[in-house]
Parts: C-alpha cells; structure tokens; sequence
C-alpha cells in the first residue's frame, strides 16, 4: 500500500505541471495573473490556441513546431543510424585500439556540452550551414552517450548466435541487421526518445546556429512571445501544450521498450 501511495504522489508531481500549462491556456489573461491563482480556469477561453494558430510573419509558431518535429525526427533516426553501428563494432569486432578508442569516447562525456559551442559553430559556418534545419539535424548525431548505451546493451547478447551466423556463411553486417538490431528494440527505443527529446528541448543551440524566424524551434520561438514588458501567460502556456504533445505521444507508443531498454542496458561491460 505504501508502495502505491509514493507512486501516486509521484505521478502528481509529475502531472501537475502539465494540468497547470493546460489550465492556463485555457485562462483569460485578467484570470491567468489573479491572486490567489487558480487550477482551473472558471470560465474556459481558447483565445490562446486562437493567437497560436493564427501566427504572424514574426511569430509562425505551427512552422516553429513544423521544424521541430522534423529535425528532433531526423536528429533522432541519425543518432540511432551512427550510435548503433559505432557501437556494433566496440561491442562485437576485435581491432587494434579498440579499448583506447571506447575509453576516448567516455571520456568526452566528462566535458561540458558548452565547451563543443564554438567548435560546432564554426565547422556549421565552413560547412555553409547556417540558419538552416540542417545545423539543427547533424550536430549531435555522434554523441558518446548513445555509442555507449547501445554498446553495453550489444554486450549483453549471447555471441553464440554471432558465431552460428558466421559458420552459417554471414558476414558481419548481415549479422548486424538481421540479428543484433531485431534483438535491440529496447535499447534502440529508448535512445530514440532520449535523442528526441535532446534536440525538441533544446534552447541554447538554436540560437547560436538559426537567425531568421521561419527556421526557429519551438524552444527559442516561444520565448519571442513574450512581450518587453508585459507576458501573455495563456499564450505562453498555449505554446507549452503544444510542444508536449508529441512528446507524449512518442513515450506513450514507445514506454513498453523504453522500461525494457533501461532495465537491460549498462550492466556489463
């Protein structure tokens, strides 16, 4: 019983921030800055939804959340494309240097991800990249945490079934696509939400790379609602809603092999 009570508190915590965003959203702004605050909007509006939908050449928030959906995508298929083949062969191939090699790309996770701004900046601005979806999509993709994830998983699969492969005539990418991957939903779900959410979330990078409003995401576009001096909170919470609901929808079809992949993955190595 007890168990379940800390569950439920948990899950509270958890829900209320999103109930209060979709409370406010649904608010007056007179209603949104009353004091003492309320949960639920007395006399529900969806003005905010109205402003969201309606844009404006400065404020094109269903683009912002078009381009957000496409490059959180396409970072993520390319985060699952690079991790799982750099981690096939620390995991499964012998070659000279490979403990050195694995111990490098650890160690990269020790640096501040600020420390990689200016770095990435100016191969983005030789590469011709800039304010563009693609300074958004390719950064990133080489990560040590997903190289890593995806390796302690592989090494938890039998190499009995590498071995039969190979005496059965397959050659390595053979055993890669046909045998590793299928057996690595898990872990490959969940690298997949994790990337996903890496890139949806992300505020700083965006700012630094895109400089015109029709390429902006969602987290640095929001942020140009807000007025100098005042904030239309409804509005604010509107777009909040908004940039949840994929996310949600992503963990709801993926929460199965997310809670598998994390249960099986970093315990050897």
């Amino acid at each position: 019983m007890k168990r379940y009570t800390l569950l439920a508190a948990l899950a509270v915590v958890f829900v209320a921030p999103l109930l209060w965003a979709l409370g406010t959203s649904l608010k007056s702004q007179s209603e949104a800055t009353r004091m003492p605050p309320t949960l639920f909007p007395t006399e529900p509006v969806t003005r905010a939804y109205g402003t969201i939908f309606e844009g404006t050449t400065q404020t094109p928030v269903l683009r912002w959340f078009a381009n957000s959906l496409i490059a959180a995508t396409l970072h993520m298929l390319l985060v699952l494309a690079v991790s799982s083949l750099a981690a096939y062969a620390l995991a499964r191939l012998e070659f000279r240097g490979k403990r050195l090699m694995f111990a490098v790309i650890v160690g990269t996770l020790l640096v501040p991800g600020f420390v990689f701004l200016i770095p990435q900046f100016l191969i983005i601005d030789q590469l011709g990249w800039l304010d563009s979806l693609t300074a958004l999509i390719v950064p990133g993709a080489a990560g040590a945490f997903g190289v890593f994830f995806l390796r302690q998983f592989f090494l938890g699969l039998p190499r009995e079934l590498d071995e039969a492969a190979l005496v059965e005539g397959a050659n390595h990418w053979q055993i890669f696509t046909r045998i590793t991957l299928p057996l690595s939903k898990p872990a490959l779900a969940t690298l997949a939400v994790l990337s996903f959410l890496a890139n949806w979330n992300d505020f700083i990078w965006p700012i630094f790379v895109i400089f015109s409003p029709e390429y902006f995401t969602l987290p640095p576009g929001l942020s140009i609602l807000q007025g100098a001096y005042t904030i239309d909170y409804p509005v604010i919470m509107a777009g909040a809603v908004l940039a949840s609901v994929p996310v949600l929808i992503l963990f709801a079809l993926t929460q199965r092999y997310v809670i598998e992949g994390i249960s099986r993955s970093g315990l050897k190595g």
